[in-house]
């Protein structure tokens, strides 16, 4: 059986949402063998013990990967600009170079569908895919192309396959903190930002209805499927969904479409 290698970056902060995430993953992918990466600085042992319980319980093999300081001595670090935006950047160069597939996930998203077309995906010699998020108009993607100079549709990074040989290759540290440098007073989503303009060439799109569904734009996938995408097509046909912004629903207070569905599978996380 492949090891389906998954990539997560974060903090305390979002350890019961990822619960949530990867209780989702393997509920809707039986049968696979997960191992998650996790790439980060400041969680306290005793809840990486506490996470390595949890997962091992679900015959999923945790690496907590804790990222040294100095190794971001060159980096431009500021209030806007934290070491953490970092990780998933040069993850790469932080993974152990054994690792040649990962897939990346935001810890705000369930997964609903089987994801094995996407970890098998050809990437067509690219060292990464991903999806634009879908709108009814195209202005979101043209405005990113004028501020970040590209000519590639805007890349959500939330959900993202890398090939790590090829990114290995192609992702130099001093290139990114160069950039931030350079390109501080037109960065609005830092990180991602970086990514589209400096390796967005190097991206496979794919179909963000299927792989990253950004649940706020829910008229938006209806409208431009012309009624097609409706909630049953989503439960059947996205594998992802994405809660993208602040508004979160794990919050008592959320109150959008999709969150009772996330209530329901974080209700299941919290099972033994």
């Amino acid at each position: 059986m492949n090891v389906r290698n998954l990539l997560v970056t974060f903090d305390l902060n979002y350890m019961e949402p990822f619960k949530v995430m990867i209780s989702s993953l393997l509920i809707n992918n039986p049968g696979e063998q997960i191992e998650v990466w996790l790439l980060h600085s400041s969680i306290p042992k005793e809840n990486l013990n506490d996470l390595n319980r949890y997962l091992e319980a679900r015959h999923v093999i945790l690496h907590p990967v804790t990222i040294d300081r100095d190794v971001f001595e060159n980096a431009p670090i500021k209030k806007r600009y934290p070491q953490e935006m970092y990780y998933r950047l040069l993850a790469p160069h932080l993974l152990p170079d054994t690792l040649e597939r990962v897939l990346y996930l935001d810890p705000d998203i369930l997964i609903i569908n089987p994801l094995r077309d996407l970890w098998n995906m050809d990437l067509k010699g690219n060292a990464f895919a991903a999806a634009s998020h879908t709108s009814m108009t195209d202005i979101p993607n043209d405005v990113n192309r004028v501020r970040l100079k590209t000519t590639h549709d805007y890349y959500n990074t939330g959900v993202m396959v890398m090939d790590l040989t090829k990114a290995r290759k192609l992702i130099k540290p001093d290139d990114i903190y160069r950039y931030v440098r350079e390109s501080i007073i037109r960065l609005m989503l830092p990180d991602q930002d970086i990514f589209n303009a400096l390796y967005g060439s190097a991206t496979l799109e794919i179909d963000d209805a299927i792989w990253n569904y950004d649940v706020r734009n829910y008229s938006d996938y209806l409208f431009r499927s012309t009624g097609t995408h409706d909630i049953g097509w989503v439960m059947e046909n996205t594998a992802i969904l994405h809660f993208c912004g602040r508004n979160k629903p794990w919050k008592p207070d959320y109150s959008r479409r999709f969150g009772i569905l996330y209530k329901h599978y974080m209700s299941l996380s919290k099972r033994s």
